[in-house]
Parts: structure tokens; sequence; C-alpha cells
């Protein structure tokens, strides 16, 4: 039977890296995005290389409308979905609560949650109707322990961490598990988002320090897919080596070598 995944903010990172690695296993992949171009690009690629059936859903998932309509049409053309990745999301800005920008704060919100919730709703009752399924939510050990600045930003992947626990609970009648992926420092484009577009400030973050890299969080997602069918990884957080959770974390040079 064709095997089908549905992954969110495709046109990038973990997104992209995922898409990546699960149509090197044959798998049918849906991606979305709001940048049409990289999507047709990555569409491109994936059927070029691995010889897979790649749909593009261009859309903006803080949009409801838009998110219902692009799902809708997708239902006309796939019989069921797999594997929803519910990877969508992003950090804006990096203030104290008293200065925070309110549209940074809204985008973070409707993208990180609002949006998440958006596609399950439309995805879960599919997964429901066979009885199978998995979902995996992208969040952060953000969403485990808040750091100075990061206020709003942690709340949304707290929220994450709390949908996907009560999600598990939900679903637990259907047999759709739901696995929560967590990352830690992970050198995407991440950074340059938040500090909307300064190159040279995200690279100071991981300047010294060889972090995750998007490939990384593809391999667990691939593992998390894979396992057995009574088998359901709950939860799991990483980070790179040289970093313990979002307080402690050194640069490479400060390791302690042999």
């Amino acid at each position: 039977m064709e095997k089908i995944i549905l992954v969110t903010g495709a046109t990038s990172g973990f997104g992209k890296a995922i898409a990546t690695r699960f149509a090197k296993e044959g798998y049918t992949v849906c991606i979305t995005g709001r940048r049409e171009d990289r999507l047709a690009e990555i569409k491109g690629e994936l059927e070029q290389t691995y010889g897979v059936k790649v749909i593009a859903l261009v859309f903006d998932i803080r949009e409801r409308s838009q998110v219902e309509a692009s799902i809708n049409d997708l239902k006309t053309q796939v019989p069921h979905i797999d594997i929803l990745v519910n990877n969508a999301g992003l950090a804006s800005g990096l203030s104290t609560i008293d200065e925070g920008d309110i549209d940074d704060w809204e985008t973070m919100i409707d993208t990180n949650v609002k949006g998440l919730l958006y596609v399950t709703r439309q995805i879960a009752p599919m997964m429901r109707s066979r009885a199978a399924g998995h979902i995996i939510n992208i969040g952060s050990t953000a969403g485990k322990t808040v750091y100075k600045n990061g206020n709003v930003y942690c709340a949304t992947k707290f929220a994450v961490d709390a949908l996907t626990q009560s999600m598990r609970i939900d679903l637990l009648p259907y047999g759709i598990k739901v696995t929560a992926i967590n990352p830690g420092m992970a050198e995407t484009e991440f950074s340059t988002v938040r500090f909307h577009g300064d190159e040279e400030r995200a690279k100071g973050i991981y300047a010294g320090v060889k972090a995750l890299q998007a490939e990384d969080i593809a391999d667990i997602a691939w593992y998390c897919a894979s396992l057995p069918p009574h088998v359901c990884i709950n939860d799991l957080t990483v980070t790179c080596l040289t970093q313990a959770n979002s307080f402690y974390a050194i640069k490479e040079a400060e390791r302690v070598k042999p």
C-alpha cells in the first residue's frame, strides 16, 4: 500500500530534510509552505532523485481558510495520510516581555500553535477513520525550559508539548501514534528568521559550536516512524553534544580533551 506523509513548513530546515528522508524511503510526500518557488524546486528535486510522487501545497499555515481549502484539495489527491509532521514554526524576536513586539508575538502564536491545530484538525479525522496513523510534532527544548527573553516563543513550544500529550490521550483508542521531537540548538534558518534576516547576528549563535543539523532531526523522525506498530516514542529531546539544555552549553573549544 502507498505510504503517504504530510510535512508542514517544508521549504527549508527540518521540514525539507524530513521530506527528503521519507522520499528516500519511497513515501509519497506532501509538502507545504508559503514560498511557491521553493516548494516547486524541492518537488522537482525529490521526484527526480527518488522517483516518488510529491504534492506541493502553497498556503500560509496561519490562515485557517487557506489551510482548510488546501487540505480539502489534498483529500481529492490522496486516499489517506499515514504520517503528519507538524514542523512549521518559528521564533520572531528576542526581547523582554515589557519590550516585546506584539506583531512578533502574534506571528509565533498563529504559526506555532494555531497553525499546528488547524492542520491537525483536518488530518486527525482521516487517521481516525482508518484507526491508524502517526502525528509527529516538532517542539523544542524551549518547550521544556524557559530562557531569558524567550517568553512568548517558549510559551508556544510549551503549548506544543501540552498539545502533544493531549493528542496522545485523545487518539489512544484509534491506534494513532503521537510523538514530540524537541531539538535544541540547530543550524538552520531559525536564527536568521528570529533576527529578522540579520545573518551576521544569526551566525554568531553557532560560532564555535557543532550544532544539530536538519538531517539529524530527519533521521530521528524516520526512526520514530519506522518502529514496530506496538512501539510509540511519546517524547524525545535531542541536543548537540555540547548543549545540555537551554541554559547550559559550551563551545567546542571548551571541551576537555583526552
